[in-house]
């Protein structure tokens, strides 16, 4: 392991550099090896099971008068989410600046506002944790760029100031944002690049002194109790002037770096990234299977299942789920429908054509929600982003649709989720049936932010307890889907996945555990007609009795051949055989 480490810094910086960061590299991980007789000494190497399934939250999502968000959420989750998911991908906590907690001041430290790091410790006593490593760039109020700005000798090449006025046309763009800054430092202005925002300085892992205090805060989320460790943007973190600066062969290495360094300090901890890029170049991020991600963000399922719903047609989303591929054992998808950001086109770009992407892009605006784009390098603008809350994305709030309905919908687009092959990631506002917040999005000017609002715990407790309310019926729906899903080996990461060819409207596909015993076929009609699925049993099996999983019902062939099932609208049936 050693060796390979050795291998990749003498890629990134050359022999002569690498051979005096290695010791150090070296050093820095021996402070955070664990001993044998210790708990995580004893963890052995990371394991994924379809027991796992995460919430992801940000750190005051729901809110006490007079108590710390970080305790107000520990304590909602204990009673509510304990049992039903494994773990809570805590959005990023630490001190910040802007973009609600992206523009990091201090990767060692809590917000103060949100609580301590007891508090955290409270909510990873009940569950795994994920924690994010914003690696790409840090906030321009923090105290490494204000050294930067005051000419600390330390800091001189911990950003990247670009001289002059090179060709940047081919860099990829994520905004409509400036990509330099100008800045005002101690020998006079320079120009920063600022990949996200004016208040995101992008560190410079040119420099290897950056490498080796990340490297340092990756093992210290380790330390403090961290399962997952997610990369977010890492896409862009190695640039070179006359590139895109996107998916660079540098950054693969850079990923392998940190796999390597896991490898060998926490082999039980889990690197996950977040690439909102096309697909290919998404599932790039495995590697080869085995020395980078564990877990990549499967970032076309959220358009690919919103253009299924609003079709009433799921050919696309199969063609694209027969064509998934794991390259090993050790690794899968973390499939999500929802999170602090938007619903991505760009991962849709290549499966879907043109007209259909405008087609979301229209549906968003007309549902309530927003558009965010990005700069070309021709100087156009392309729509990046729909932001909007995905149950309104399936249901337009403005049409007054009912209760039942609206639901039904948002659980049926869940239980795809929750049927394809990976870890399930549900954002809290799924989770709890939230509506979209734009008048929060309007009031701040930012587009994301219409789906984190955040809420007041007793109110969000009272309309959880509703009976009939949206929010009660999603909330039921989830915990039975999630419940039924950690029951089943046929819903483990690594069970095999057989998407089917049918009906239009119909999603269909089996998941077959290792030991070939209790198969599943997964079956949800994306339409609001009901749909019939001859023939589909026989496609995965001999049995003779089947068992829906979610409502219990038996389905028994007679001497002719296997019963006839019929979905409703927008009804989900997950047919197990066998008795379960």
């Amino acid at each position: 392991m050693k060796h390979e480490i050795g291998k990749l810094l003498e890629s990134l910086y050359g022999p002569g550099r690498a051979s005096g960061i290695e010791p150090r590299l070296a050093r820095l991980i021996g402070r955070f090896v664990p001993g044998p007789g210790t708990a995580a000494g004893k963890a052995g190497r990371a394991s994924m099971s379809q027991r796992d399934a995460l919430l992801i939250t940000y750190a005051d999502q729901a809110r006490r008068a007079g108590e710390r968000p970080l305790r107000t959420l520990a304590d909602f989750c204990a009673r509510r989410l304990k049992g039903v998911v494994s773990g809570i991908h805590l959005l990023p906590f630490y001190p910040w600046s802007s973009d609600d907690g992206f523009a990091v001041k201090d990767f060692f430290a809590v917000e103060p506002s949100y609580g301590a790091w007891e508090d955290v410790g409270r909510l990873g006593a009940d569950f795994d944790l994920m924690f994010d490593a914003v690696f790409n760039h840090v906030s321009a109020q923090g105290e490494w760029f204000q050294r930067f700005l005051a000419d600390d000798p330390r800091y001189a090449g911990f950003f990247i100031a670009v001289a002059d006025n090179p060709d940047l046309s081919q860099v990829t763009r994520p905004r409509a944002l400036p990509l330099l800054t100008a800045f005002r430092t101690a020998s006079g202005v320079k120009k920063v690049w600022t990949t996200f925002s004016a208040d995101q300085a992008d560190l410079n892992l040119k420099n290897p002194e950056v490498l080796l205090v990340l490297v340092e805060a990756l093992l210290f989320y380790v330390s403090r109790g961290a399962r997952f460790i997610r990369l977010d943007a890492i896409a862009f973190l190695w640039k070179e002037i006359g590139s895109t600066c996107l998916n660079l062969p540098q950054t693969h290495t850079l990923v392998q770096l940190l796999r390597a360094v896991l490898d060998q300090a926490a082999p039980q901890v889990l690197l996950v990234t977040e690439t909102n890029v096309p697909h290919a170049d998404n599932v790039s991020y495995f590697g080869d299977g085995t020395n980078e991600a564990q877990l990549v963000y499967n970032f076309a399922l959220p358009p690919l299942v919103l253009h299924s719903f609003a079709t009433g047609n799921a050919a696309v989303l199969a063609r694209w789920a027969q064509g998934l591929a794991l390259p090993s054992a050790g690794v899968t998808f973390l499939n999500f429908l929802a999170s602090h950001d938007g619903i991505g086109l760009n991962p849709a770009r290549g499966i879907l054509s043109q007209a259909e992407i405008d087609a979301l892009g229209r549906r968003a605006l007309e549902h309530g929600g927003l558009l965010s784009y990005k700069d070309m390098p021709d100087g156009s603008r392309l729509p990046y982003e729909m932001n909007i809350n995905y149950l309104d994305a399936l249901s337009n709030p403005a049409q007054g649709e009912q209760a039942e309905l609206a639901a039904r919908k948002f659980l049926t687009a869940h239980a795809i989720l929750l049927s394809l092959q990976g870890v399930p990631g549900i954002y809290f506002h799924s989770m709890f049936g939230s509506r979209g917040d734009r008048t929060g999005a309007d009031a701040s000017g930012i587009p994301r932010r219409i789906n984190r609002e955040k809420l007041d715990c007793a109110r969000l407790e009272r309309e959880l307890g509703q009976a009939g309310s949206l929010r009660g019926r999603i909330w039921r729906g989830l915990k039975g889907l999630l419940s039924v899903r950690s029951a089943q080996r046929a819903f483990h990461p690594q069970a095999a996945q057989r998407v089917l060819d049918t009906d239009g409207s119909l999603f269909a596909l089996w998941r077959i555990p290792p030991e070939n015993q209790g198969q599943v076929l997964c079956l949800h009609n994306v339409s609001a007609q009901p749909v019939s699925a001859p023939g589909l049993l026989a496609q995965g099996t001999s049995a003779r009795v089947w068992t829906d999983l979610l409502s219990g019902r038996r389905y028994e062939a007679d001497g002719l051949g296997e019963p006839a099932i019929e979905l409703a609208g927008y009804q989900t049936l997950w047919l197990r055989t066998g008795n379960p």
